[in-house]
C-alpha cells in the first residue's frame, strides 16, 4: 500500500562545511530538529448510501397502481405501489378454511364401561363361595368337613386372583385408549399449527401486495419484468393474430407476455404490468448520510481504527475534498482490486469543499474515490527528511556527519510522513544527517561539502 506523507519543513537545513580531501564524496546534510509529522495511508474507495432497500413482488401479480413518481423523495411507510393477485387471495382463503377445519377437529377414542359387569361377576362369585362354606359346615365328619372347607378357600383365592387380573386388563385397555387419543391429538395439534402458519404466510403475502417504503429515501422504480427478446416478440405477434376469444388461453399455454393491454418498462413500473414472484419492483435509497467503503492493505490496516479521520477525493469532483471518519474495520479480509489482501474500512462521509472554499456537490452512490486515512500524527517530534533514512537487513539507520566522517546510526521510526519521518530513538536535535544519496555511503567514510 502506498503511503502518503505530508510535507513538513525542517527546523534547520545546512550544507556540510567540513571537507577532507578532494576524493571524499560531497554530501548534503540537514540539522535534526522538531516538527509535526502526519502519517497518511491512501486506499481506493467507493461511495455508498447510508441505507438501501430493494423491494420485490411477493407473488405473481399485476401492477394495479403506481402511486409515486420515479426519483421522488418519500418517508418511511409511504404507500408506493398496489399489486393485484387473485391467486394470492385464493391461497389465503384456502389457508383460513384449512385452519378452521383443523381447529374444529377433536379426537376421542371410544371406551367400554366394564365396571357393572365386573360387579355382577363379583357378586355371583361371593354367593357361590358363601353357599360352599355353608354346605361344608353341614358335613358331620370332621375330616371330610375340613377337606371341603379347604376346597372352598382355594376356590376363593383363585377367583380373587382372576378378578384382579381382569381388573388390570380393563385398566390397561383404558390406558391404551388414552395413549392412542393423546397421539392422535398431537397429530391434529401439529396440523393446526401448520395451518395457522400457512395462514400467517398467506396473509403476509396479501398484505405485501400493498407496497410501502421500508425506509425514507429516494425511489427508483424497477422493471416489472424482463424485456421480451426476439422469441417473446414472435410469440406476441402470433398470439395477437388469433381471435380475441382464444388469445388469453393461447397466451397462458405458450407462456406469452400477459393479457392484452398490459405493459412493462425497462426503466420503470407500469400499470397493468405482470410481475412474477421475486421480480424487482423498486429501490428506496437513503441519501441522508453517505458512506465510503475503502480497501486498506493488510500492511496498514492495524493502524486504522474507529474514529480515525480521513479526507476523501471523488474522481467525479477532482477539485474538492470531503472529510470522513472511520466507523468500522472488517475482521475478515477480502481480495483487493490491486490483487493483494485487504480489509474493508467503512467511513461516514461529510460535506465537501472545493478549492475556492465553496460547497462541493453531493456525490452519488457507486462513485469511485481515494481515501487518505490520517493514521498517526506526532506533534513536536524529532524529525528527519525521509530521504535521510536507509534500510539494511530490516534495520533503519541514518548517516550522521561527525568530524568530517559519515557515521551510521541506527534509529527507530514512528510516524511516517510524506517528506518527513519521526525518529523516536537514536537521534537528538542538533545532529547533522545526510539527506541525499545516503544509501551510497559507508560507515566511517570521509565526506566533504
Amino acid at each position: 500500500m502506498e503511503v502518503k506523507r505530508p510535507v513538513v519543513l525542517l527546523v534547520a537545513a545546512v550544507l556540510a562545511a567540513g571537507c577532507s580531501g578532494e576524493d571524499a564524496p560531497r554530501v548534503q546534510v540537514a540539522e535534526v530538529g522538531r516538527a509535526t509529522v502526519a502519517e497518511v495511508v491512501d486506499a481506493p474507495g467507493t461511495v455508498g448510501a447510508r441505507a438501501t432497500a430493494s423491494l420485490t413482488a411477493p407473488a405473481d401479480a399485476a401492477v394495479a397502481e403506481v402511486l409515486i413518481a420515479d426519483g421522488a423523495q418519500v418517508e418511511k411507510g409511504a404507500l408506493l405501489v398496489k399489486l393485484s393477485s387473485p391467486a394470492a387471495q385464493e391461497r389465503l382463503r384456502q389457508a383460513v378454511a384449512a385452519r378452521n377445519s383443523a381447529s374444529a377437529t377433536r379426537i376421542t377414542v371410544p371406551r367400554a364401561d366394564l365396571g357393572p359387569l365386573q360387579s355382577q361377576v363379583d357378586a355371583a362369585a361371593a354367593a357361590s363361595i358363601a353357599a360352599g362354606r355353608a354346605a361344608a359346615a353341614q358335613i358331620p365328619d370332621p375330616g371330610l368337613r375340613a377337606q371341603a372347607e379347604q376346597r372352598v378357600a382355594q376356590a376363593e383365592r383363585e377367583y380373587r386372583a382372576a378378578a384382579a387380573a381382569a381388573r388390570a386388563s380393563i385398566a390397561q385397555l383404558g390406558a391404551g385408549a388414552d395413549s392412542v387419543e393423546s397421539a392422535l391429538s398431537a397429530v391434529t395439534g401439529s396440523q393446526r399449527a401448520q395451518a395457522a402458519a400457512a395462514v400467517t404466510v398467506a396473509r403476509q403475502t396479501v398484505e405485501a401486495l400493498t407496497v410501502r417504503a421500508p425506509i425514507a429515501g429516494i425511489v427508483t422504480l424497477g422493471a416489472g419484468s424482463a424485456p421480451a427478446g426476439p422469441a417473446g416478440d414472435d410469440l406476441s405477434g402470433l398470439i395477437s393474430g388469433l381471435p380475441e376469444a382464444v388469445q388469453g388461453p393461447a397466451s397462458a399455454a405458450l407462456g406469452g407476455g400477459g393479457s392484452p393491454g398490459s405493459t412493462t418498462s425497462s426503466s420503470g413500473l407500469a400499470v397493468g404490468a405482470q410481475v412474477t414472484t421475486g421480480a424487482p419492483l423498486l429501490t428506496v435509497t437513503d441519501l441522508g448520510g453517505l458512506t465510503v467503503d475503502a480497501e486498506v492493505d493488510e500492511t496498514d490496516v492495524l493502524l486504522v481504527q474507529a474514529g480515525t479521520p480521513a479526507t476523501v477525493e471523488i474522481d467525479a469532483v477532482p477539485d474538492a475534498t470531503y472529510p470522513a471518519t472511520v466507523t468500522a474495520v472488517d475482521l475478515a479480509p477480502t481480495t483487493s482490486a490491486r490483487g493483494g489482501v485487504s480489509y474493508r474500512v467503512r467511513l461516514d462521509l461529510g460535506g465537501g469543499r472545493t478549492t475556492d472554499d465553496s460547497a462541493a456537490p453531493q456525490p452519488r452512490p457507486g462513485m469511485s474515490a481515494v481515501v487518505d486515512l490520517q493514521v498517526r500524527t506526532a506533534q513536536d517530534a524529532i524529525a528527519v527528511p525521509a530521504a535521510a533514512v536507509v534500510r539494511t537487513d530490516g534495520r533503519d539507520a541514518v548517516f550522521v556527519v561527525e568530524s568530517g566522517r559519515a557515521v551510521r546510526r541506527e534509529v527507530r521510526l514512528g510516524a511516517l510522513g510524506e517528506d518527513m519521518v519521526e525518529v523516536v530513538a537514536g537521534l537528538e536535535p542538533g545532529a547533522r544527517v545526510v539527506v541525499r544519496d545516503a544509501d551510497r555511503l559507508r560507515d566511517g567514510e570521509v565526506v566533504r561539502s
